[in-house]
């Protein structure tokens, strides 16, 4: 068997494809809380704290250096704690997200373990013929 027929196998395996899948949904979930918690969370936060912009807070470590001529030779060093708050926010979201999909995924497995089979129509002829043959 050939490299390229091995991989063709591969690549085509169920799990492989839903894995794919599952990412490029997962990126595109990712964007979705990023653009939520950029664009409604934080700022809200930012305003019961008192009007902080969390993308501009940071700590200046080295400022910049401007030249004789007035354009930046050097851009400052800084500490952007701000963005990590947003990162740690998108993340926790996106985490409770994926838990309470799992949690509901679970209780539907476990929904569908405990509901008993019908019984099939062979099964109910031989009870009915077991029950006349009591009679």
């Amino acid at each position: 068997m050939g490299m390229m027929s091995e991989f063709r196998e591969f690549a085509m395996k169920g799990n492989v494809i839903d894995l794919a899948v599952g990412v490029i949904i997962g990126a595109a979930f990712g964007k979705i809380v990023s653009s939520l918690v950029d664009g409604v969370i934080m700022p809200a936060i930012g305003m019961m704290l008192g009007g902080i912009n969390f993308n501009d807070a940071a700590i200046t470590l080295k400022d910049a250096v401007i030249g004789p001529d007035g354009k930046e030779m050097a851009a400052a060093v800084m500490l952007k704690y701000g963005a990590f708050i947003q990162t740690i926010i998108d993340f926790t979201i996106i985490a409770f997200v994926l838990f309470m999909v799992i949690k509901i995924m679970n209780r539907m497995k476990k929904a569908e373990a405990a509901a008993p089979a019908e019984p099939t129509e062979e099964v109910l002829l031989l009870r009915e013929i077991r029950d006349s043959l009591k009679k």
